[in-house]
């Protein structure tokens, strides 16, 4: 191939750029990264880099830098979206049945053009179009600068003669090349969610997906992180991370090629989904949300909360409030005056949201367990005989903001709803309907149940102007899919068509109600990922509220999502998950580092309880802004050897900071906690001072005293923590 060169005057010297003849660069970027692609017109076109900015026009840019694959002389340069076809024996980021029944498909590259949003976001579309058919796939690029973040969706059109089938089709694909790969990712389940793995990935293909429909992060997660070359660190190596913003199926693919390149495909799940496209129409994928970092992952979570905050959380400028959640302290057993009661405490503590949990609807079927009433939403006029807005009045008149639990996409078969409308219900044909928790699951592919899920929320916010928080639950997943609106040609949409009703039905509501709190919960973390997050203002990370379990999943947590966004409540010891037993101060202590709320009785705290849990929520009205819009840095990991667990968070003026380190074993008397502090400016002085003490005992030796951000980042601070569930909180205060 004949070379072309291109020249041009930079800092007074002459930069050489090697591209193929005709070709183009495609350069998407941000303010600390580059991601690089070159194209001609009728070729393929070709990844060439993701990582750091380039400060000067890359090069040796051309496919012709790759390899030669000597049994076909071809060049192993990686294309930027690989379709089924051709050569290509690896996992294809797109799959397509042609109307004439041919099974591959061969895309070049076509055009491309960018925009700018808006001063902080670029959005890039390139065009790649069959060779022989009328199929064109857009590639959507959105750079998000000061954030760090690149999102990649696909959108997908035809003007065959008959319907396309998708039968594959990813939001991304990435190919890298390196010495090793590995791969973090997340397990779990009920009350035991994200539970982090990594493993050295191997030749062959790694994939990670879900098949449940509904609650698809209750298990795994569509987030991951890929450490080049070593294990993961905090603090340094090269790191990609990617997460998916959808809610329904997905599938996250790593797999090797035989020139060790790993190829990483993330999208929804084809499983059982083959999707109908006819012409003329276009068929959008969900957005998977990147970055990179080559200073470990504390960065690549940095970036990710600081874009979650401003694009990925309703509200996500504004301080989350302190809630009292009454489930743990009242479940189904509660009538006007428990409430009335809750709500007495809660003010007198310092709340600011009293959020009434279920069993408070249903009449011919009274919701006084999970068997019955589920789909009924009226109020209980044997419990509640005020009404709704009697109670929110009288919250609001205690100086408390009223939320209220809903759990609208779910069914009792012991229902007025269910006997009234049996064929919003997803079922499979004649199949037996199988229930979870006692519920069927309503059919949100289904524009009516879209509408009745949309008047539930009118109707519940509808009881009492002061309502102004909704915990939005869902507590089963998907089996013996089915349903009855779409034909039977059209049954594989169900998978894609459920989540994309979710969305209709979230879009609505926040348009009729922008001001409205909403929590994301599923069983817990069933539903944790950034495309329904983005209707929320934040998530109840696990039903699991005791607090050694929490430090594990909320550590997890930390790496994609915002403290501001995850929702820690202290609840009564033991606790009713676990039995364990735990200090209240840990309790706290715990939850503090996150979004702070309670899930107990309060009117069983008095005496020193209840002056330290009266002081404990004015410390943490004190430094939420700290904690809540603050930077990061993970000190020492949970699930590390030593058995101590540290985390601080810092404003971005670098003015303040605050400090949660707590010890999870007992450590003999020759161990100490010790660690470097990060993030701090090392030119200014910072006083320490210890919150949340108990009986006198403080863990610092220096408290009050001052200290250079130098001195704390390399000499570091030791605490006094040996014995398990001793913790410390340290205000960091520049003077």
């Amino acid at each position: 191939m004949k070379y072309i060169v291109f020249i041009s005057f930079f800092l007074s010297s002459f930069i050489m750029v090697s591209v193929g003849q005709n070709s183009e660069l495609i350069h998407i970027e941000t303010e600390r990264l580059s991601l690089i692609f070159t194209s001609q017109l009728g070729e393929k076109a070709i990844f060439q880099y993701f990582g750091d900015k380039l400060s000067t026009t890359p090069l040796q840019i051309s496919k012709e830098r790759f390899k030669m694959n000597q049994d076909i002389k071809e060049s192993t340069a990686p294309e930027i979206f690989p379709a089924y076809g051709r050569r290509l024996y690896m996992e294809p980021a797109i799959r397509l049945v042609h109307q004439d029944g041919v099974l591959t498909t061969d895309l070049v590259y076509d055009s491309h053009h960018t925009k700018d949003i808006d001063d902080n976001v670029t959005e890039t579309v390139i065009r790649l179009k069959d060779k022989i058919y009328p199929v064109w796939v857009d590639l959507q690029f959105k750079a998000y600068r000061k954030e760090n973040v690149i999102s990649q969706s696909v959108c997908v059109s035809h003007n065959e003669s008959k319907p396309v089938m998708i039968e594959e089709l990813a939001s991304s694909y990435l190919p890298l090349t390196a010495q090793s790969y590995y791969l973090t990712h997340f397990s779990g389940t009920w009350a035991n969610e994200m539970q982090l793995i990594e493993e050295k990935l191997t030749p062959g293909i790694k994939k990670v997906e879900s098949k449940k429909g509904v609650r698809t992060t209750q298990s795994e997660s569509p987030s991951f992180l890929l450490s080049l070359n070593n294990p993961v660190q905090e603090n340094s190596g090269e790191i990609y991370a990617g997460s998916l913003a959808w809610s329904g199926n997905y599938k996250l693919s790593f797999e090797f090629d035989e020139f060790g390149r790993l190829h990483v495909l993330s999208g929804m799940n084809p499983f059982a989904s083959s999707y109908k496209l006819k012409a003329g129409e276009s068929f959008q994928t969900p957005e998977n949300i990147m970055t990179y970092s080559s200073s470990g992952m504390g960065e690549i979570s940095r970036n990710y909360h600081n874009w979650s905050r401003k694009y990925a959380l309703a509200h996500g400028g504004q301080l989350r409030p302190v809630v009292l959640n009454s489930w743990e302290g009242a479940y189904f057993s509660f009538n006007e005056q428990t409430i009335m009661e809750m709500i007495d405490h809660a003010a007198e503590f310092g709340v600011e949201m009293f959020v009434m949990d279920d069993g408070w609807f249903g009449n011919k079927y009274p919701r006084n367990n999970d068997r019955e009433g589920l789909g009924d939403w009226q109020v209980n006029r044997k419990k509640i005989p005020g009404g709704i807005d009697f109670l929110a009045r009288y919250a609001v008149n205690k100086g408390l903001r009223f939320g209220i639990w809903i759990e609208p996409e779910m069914v009792n078969p012991k229902s007025e709803l269910a006997e009234k409308h049996p064929e919003w219900i997803v079922k499979s044909g004649d199949r037996e309907m199988l229930t979870i928790r006692n519920q069927w699951l309503l059919d949100l592919s289904n524009p009516k149940v879209q509408d009745f899920v949309v008047k539930t929320f009118n109707d519940v916010l509808s009881l009492s102007e002061h309502i102004s928080y909704i915990k939005w639950d869902a507590n089963r997943h998907v089996d013996n899919v089915g349903s009855d609106y779409l034909g039977a040609e059209e049954q594989t949409h169900f998978w894609i068509e459920y989540t994309r009703g979710l969305y209709k039905v979230y879009e609505r509501i926040r348009e009729s109600h922008p001001d409205v709190m909403i929590q994301l919960c599923s069983s817990g973390g069933g539903r944790l990922d950034f495309g329904a997050l983005r209707f929320h203002d934040e998530f109840w990370a696990s039903d699991n509220t005791n607090p050694l379990n929490r430090l594990f999943i909320q550590y997890s947590t930390s790496l994609f999502f915002p403290a501001m966004a995850t929702a820690s409540h202290v609840s009564t010891s033991p606790n009713h998950q676990t039995g364990m037993v735990t200090p209240l101060k840990f309790r706290f202590d715990v939850a503090m580092s996150q979004r702070l709320g309670l899930e107990l009785q309060l009117k069983d705290i008095a005496g020193d309880d209840k002056v330290f849990v009266t002081e404990a929520i004015r410390t943490y009205k004190k430094i939420r802004p700290i904690v809540q819009f603050g930077d990061l840095y993970r000190l020492l990991s949970p699930n590390n050897e030593g058995g101590w667990s540290a985390s601080l968070y810092v404003d971005r003026k670098q003015s303040h900071a605050v400090l949660f380190a707590y010890s999870l074993e007992f450590h003999s008397r020759t161990e100490y906690f010790e660690c470097k502090l990060k993030g701090l400016d090392p030119n200014k002085r910072y006083r320490l001072e210890e919150l949340n003490t108990r009986n006198n005992r403080k863990s610092f030796w220096a408290d009050g005293k001052t200290f250079t951000g130098e001195e704390l980042m390399k000499i570091g601070i030791n605490l006094q923590i040996e014995a398990i569930f001793d913790s410390s909180v340290i205000l960091l205060s520049e003077i």
